[in-house]
């Protein structure tokens, strides 16, 4: 994730959960199912049964708040910490960045994290996936499903309410190549919008 795009997600904080929740901007988008798959997203989170869980660009922390267990959440932005904060008392709320994580091997169960992976390029990928299997034993990643109109990476111009553009890396997923991807695991959600591998 360049430095551009880090300060996109830290600008667009106040709106951020906007996406989720089909409000502001996103009130106008045709999403059929997506409320339905957000809740079943939301399942897949607390059915985990982890002792101690870091979840890693936690944002907000709209899905963080469904975790059980021991949580710790890592976000390079404060804007984003300081909402995930308020969400999400007492959990422990780090800044940091993802890919050079400030914690000893093996403090982890489980290392979540949602819609950081897709944002990735090839060698970003490879640290964050060194970081993940450093600090945890299991790795469940949550990202944007792989639907017919769009390709499987791109690099898309985004616009926040402000009416400042952005550009930003995404790739998306098709549940069972992301699962290869990651050296096996199980397919936890296979869906149009959303994916979930837990390894």
């Amino acid at each position: 994730m360049t430095g551009a795009e880090r300060a996109y997600y830290d600008q667009r904080a106040p709106e951020y959960d906007d996406w989720w929740n089909g409000t502001g901007l996103y009130a106008a988008r045709e999403r059929p199912g997506w409320d339905e798959e957000v809740a079943q997203l939301k399942s897949v989170v607390a059915s985990l049964s982890f002792r101690k869980v870091l979840d890693v660009a936690c944002g907000t922390g709209f899905l963080t708040q469904h975790l059980r267990g021991d949580v710790v959440v890592v976000d390079q932005s404060a804007r984003m910490l300081r909402i995930a904060r308020e969400r999400l008392r007492p959990t422990r709320v780090v800044q940091a960045n993802g890919l050079a994580l400030p914690f000893c091997s093996g403090s982890f169960d489980c290392l979540c994290t949602s819609h950081f992976y897709g944002h990735l390029r090839l060698s970003d990928r490879e640290r964050f996936l060194a970081e993940a299997w450093r600090v945890a034993a299991h790795l469940l990643i949550i990202d944007a499903g792989l639907h017919g109109q769009l390709g499987e990476e791109e690099v898309q111009q985004r616009v926040l309410k402000d009416g400042s553009r952005h550009s930003v890396y995404k790739r998306y997923f098709a549940a069972e190549k992301l699962r290869e991807e990651l050296g096996g695991g199980a397919v936890l959600h296979a869906g149009h919008w959303f994916v979930a591998v837990l390894v």
